[in-house]
């Protein structure tokens, strides 16, 4: 800042002014008038006005390298704003590019670049990719158009996201090893266990062609879907991924992307956790060699007659840290609502040797009940009032439990069908209520195998938060390189989240941690900085303290918001 002297036929004012510069062009900024010589010169009793001024404005000089000059800006009623000029822009994306940047995924870049010589800035793109996946979740048009809504601007066009898509195809599994190794210098892996599961992600077409395969959707939606398999490590965080045709086995899937694991990875010794659906007699005989070792879920009403009657025998069972066998038929169901019993033998099936581990409890068998009579309840509503929607319905709907005959209660032909609640179906599920059991090779005590298990929902989570929070489907892209890097970008940005939400100790949900970030705008004041906007919180004063830069000043310099931006990228 620095002192005009601006003279008039009727006097001679006094201003302090600061250059600006801006898109290269340099200019002026009245920050303060001081007043006329005259009116100083009376303030001042006599003493030299510009004297003071300069003396003044080194003062305001000083505060400003300190960071505690106060701002004055002036705005007036009078005039129009500048057309297509922005104003607001989020900065909720710095705690993620202090992440992104921890990752070293701008050196990732740089290799990336290097091996394939184009020109455009791929560290710029893929980390738009990614903050605009996790903040403002869309089409990769619509983010090119909101990766401007961030401060720091992008300096790459439309068409080079896409370019940059066709080479994150052909880097797929050079990015998740590198992506896992760099994880190991921010953050311990927990890769004792690993949790593995497949979903599917469906598409705005009918017409199927490459990855894009008709198959069983989870969303039960008639599209072409594709395939996604998911390794997660014993803390939540997402280790490796696979894309495979929607119409691909999910039971198929398992053993390459654990392959890549083994090899690339560096891993050998670790548990692989997986639902039943996806645990083949192939898959148990893999994981039983060298230091692998499984653990699956195993449904009750498949195991063989004498090991279903002993699994569900109310008698043998045992709480983790007591010495006695306990009966189901004589619990305390309000005292022992809470307690897991359990039982445990070892079997031995085509070769394999393993454990089966059986458990049961109160609150479970009443969650599962509760579950039943609703749907109990629907299927006698259907029957009474629209019993023309009954159509074919599939083992876990409600429509199931409706019984079709063409006989009345008195054994006598009906003139037409009479529908009913099937009694007898409800016996037979009401036996295995409370009953879960699961198959391992681990000779660990059975209370440790159960405790592994039950974090199993993390897995779930991944799914459902790429899902609703980053939106990952429909699939708007059509080419299966592409498809393939939107993935990619989706699993970075995932690993990105849970290393955030790592930090922030799981105290908040993902919606508020998300909505927060989308909420940390800021009002930018030409010159000066930026003014935050946004509610100062507790996740606000968590980030803050957890990445240790804080923008909840009244207004941030460009000089502090300049520091802050080189701090998230060292």
């Amino acid at each position: 800042m620095r002192l005009s002297i601006s003279k008039s036929k009727n006097a001679t004012s006094l201003y302090v002014i600061k250059s600006t510069y801006e898109n290269g062009v340099r200019s002026s900024k009245v920050v303060e008038k001081l007043g006329t010589i005259k009116e100083l010169s009376k303030k001042l009793g006599g003493q030299d006005p510009i004297e003071w001024a300069k003396k003044y404005i080194e003062e305001l000089n000083q505060k400003e390298r300190e960071e505690k000059r106060e701002v004055i800006v002036k705005y007036s009623p009078s005039k129009v704003i500048v057309k297509d000029e922005q104003h607001s822009f989020n900065g909720g994306y710095l705690f993620l590019q202090q992440i992104y940047y921890g990752l070293r995924l701008n050196k990732l870049c740089t290799e990336i670049s290097r091996k394939h010589k184009f020109t455009f800035n791929l560290n710029s793109i893929l980390s738009r990719l990614l903050y605009a996946r996790i903040i403002y979740p869309s089409s990769k048009l619509a983010t090119f158009q909101l990766s401007t809504r961030f401060i720091e601007q992008p300096d790459f066009e439309l068409q080079h996201i896409y370019r940059a898509l066709e080479i994150l195809a052909k880097e797929t599994d050079f990015i998740q090893s590198f992506l896992y190794k760099n994880s190991l210098k921010i953050s311990k892996r927990n890769t004792g266990v690993l949790y593995y599961d497949c979903t599917n992600y469906f598409f705005e077409i009918e017409q199927e062609e490459g990855l894009k395969q008709y198959g069983p959707s989870k969303e039960h939606k008639p599209n072409p879907i594709v395939q996604m398999g998911l390794f997660m490590d014993g803390d939540g965080i997402p280790l490796a991924f696979n894309i495979n045709k929607g119409n691909t086995n999910e039971q198929l899937t398992l053993k390459p992307l654990e392959k890549k694991i083994l090899s690339d990875f560096d891993l050998s010794r670790f548990v692989v956790c997986t639902d039943a659906g996806l645990a083949s007699h192939d898959n148990r005989m893999f994981n039983d060699k060298g230091e692998r070792s499984f653990i699956t879920t195993q449904s009750i009403k498949k195991l063989k007659k004498h090991l279903k009657e002993w699994a569900l025998d109310p008698k043998g069972w045992s709480l983790a840290g007591d010495d006695k066998t306990y009966d189901l038929t004589k619990l305390d169901e309000k005292k022992d609502i809470d307690k897991v019993f359990f039982k445990e033998r070892w079997i031995k099936e085509n070769g394999l040797e393993q454990k089966l581990v059986v458990t049961y409890s109160v609150k479970y068998r009443d969650y599962q009940r509760n579950i039943r009579n609703s749907q109990i309840e629907r299927a006698q509503k259907l029957i009474d009032l629209n019993p023309g929607k009954l159509k074919k319905c599939n083992p876990n709907d409600f429509k199931r439990f409706i019984n079709k005959s063409h006989c009345t209660a008195d054994g006598e032909v009906a003139e037409r069908e009479v529908l009913g609640i099937n009694t007898e179906l409800i016996a037979k599920e009401e036996a295995f209520d409370g009953f879960y059991a699961l198959c391992t090779n681990l000779e660990d005590e059975a209370p440790a195998i159960i405790k592994v298990n039950k974090r199993r929902w993390e897995i779930e989570e991944c799914f459902r938060i790429m899902k609703s929070e980053f939106k990952t489907r429909p699939v708007y892209l059509s080419r299966d390189t592409r498809i393939e890097a939107h993935f990619m970008t989706c699993f970075i940005a995932l690993v990105i989240y849970r290393l955030l939400e790592k930090k922030l100790e799981s105290k908040y949900t993902c919606h508020e941690i998300i909505d927060g970030l989308r909420g940390m705008n800021f009002m930018e004041v030409k010159a000066e900085g930026y003014i935050p906007t946004y509610t100062r919180t507790d996740l606000t004063d968590d980030l803050h303290r957890v990445f240790g830069f804080r923008t909840d000043y009244q207004i941030v310099s460009m000089r502090q918001m300049k520091k802050i931006f080189k701090g998230t990228k060292s």
